[in-house]
C-alpha cells in the first residue's frame, strides 16, 4: 500500500464516487444484466456501467479505473470482452488503519 497513490487517487470527485458506488453497487447500478449472464456484482461493476452513471467518456473512465488500480483501490476481472471492477477491501481498511495511526 502506497499512501500517496492513495490519496492521489481519492483527491479527484468523480474517482471517490465511484468508490462510493461500488461499496453498494445495488444501490446504483442494475444488477439484472449480471444476473441473465450468470454473474453478479461480487464480480465487480462493468466499466461501461460506470462509465454511464459517471457522465463522462469512456478514456476519462477507464484512466480514473487505471488510477484508482494502480493505487491498489480497485480489483479487475475480465470476462469475455468486458472488463469489471470491484473495491480492494483489503487495501482500503489497510489504508483506513493507517490514517488512524498517522494522522
Amino acid at each position: 500500500m502506497e499512501p500517496l497513490f492513495i490519496y492521489k487517487a481519492l483527491s479527484n470527485e468523480t474517482r471517490s464516487q465511484i468508490l462510493q458506488w461500488l461499496k453498494n453497487p445495488e444501490d446504483f447500478f442494475d444488477e439484472k444484466p449480471y444476473l441473465q449472464q450468470g454473474l453478479s456484482f461480487r464480480i465487480g461493476v462493468c466499466v461501461g456501467d460506470i462509465q454511464t452513471r459517471a457522465g463522462l467518456a469512456q478514456s476519462v473512465i477507464s484512466s480514473y479505473l487505471l488510477t484508482m488500480q494502480k493505487a491498489g483501490l480497485l480489483e479487475s476481472e475480465r470476462i469475455g470482452k468486458w472488463t469489471y471492477y470491484r473495491r480492494n477491501e483489503k487495501t482500503i481498511q489497510e489504508f483506513s488503519e493507517y490514517v488512524q495511526k498517522k494522522l
